[in-house]
């Protein structure tokens, strides 16, 4: 397994959306094994393929951190079904590092995703199980949190991070 570089915000990759897998085989499994890795490592609970530069539709998420058992799932080509109820919360994204923003989603989301195995399954999540894969999903999109927020407060965010790329100071946990 290696830790693969984690793709900055204003990075094109993030604003493309990932096309559908078409084939489960050992790269994509590689590449999986990657991105939890990665994910781990920076660390997160979540994190898509256009993150870490891939256009593959596919998503890692555990809310855990690594901290728990049986909690890391894969999402390929997930298909949000269905949404209920709202909520407000502050997100982060690897991809936009120190930066947090309060974020409306739906409480509950069930999608449908393949399995490693190619295995068709259904999923429900809530709280921030289904924040994150909701997260996860609209960067699969080619869209990012941002886009949740008010021109004006999308404006004051996007300020800083300018500020921060001119500072040097817009940097992702390092690879490798």
């Amino acid at each position: 397994m290696a830790r693969l570089p984690i793709v900055l915000y204003p990075d094109p990759a993030l604003l493309r959306p990932t096309v559908p897998v078409e084939q489960i085989d050992d790269s994509l499994r590689r590449l999986v094994e990657d991105m939890i890795e990665t994910m781990y490592a920076a660390p997160g609970i979540g994190l898509a393929a256009n993150q870490v530069g891939r256009s593959e539709r596919v998503c890692v998420v555990d809310i855990t951190a690594g901290q728990k058992e049986g909690q890391l799932h894969v999402f390929i080509n997930p298909e949000i079904l269905e949404t209920e109820g709202s909520d407000v919360d502050e997100e982060g994204c690897l991809s936009f590092p120190g930066i947090t923003i309060d974020v409306e989603r739906p409480f509950r989301v069930r999608l449908r995703a393949l399995d490693l195995d190619g295995t068709e399954f259904e999923f429900e999540a809530d709280d921030l199980l289904g924040r994150c894969i909701q997260h996860e999903c609209e960067h699969l999109e080619g869209k990012t949190f941002l886009r949740n927020l008010s021109g004006l407060k999308r404006s004051i965010v996007k300020r800083r991070i300018r500020k921060r790329i001119k500072d040097g100071d817009w940097v992702a946990a390092p690879a490798s």
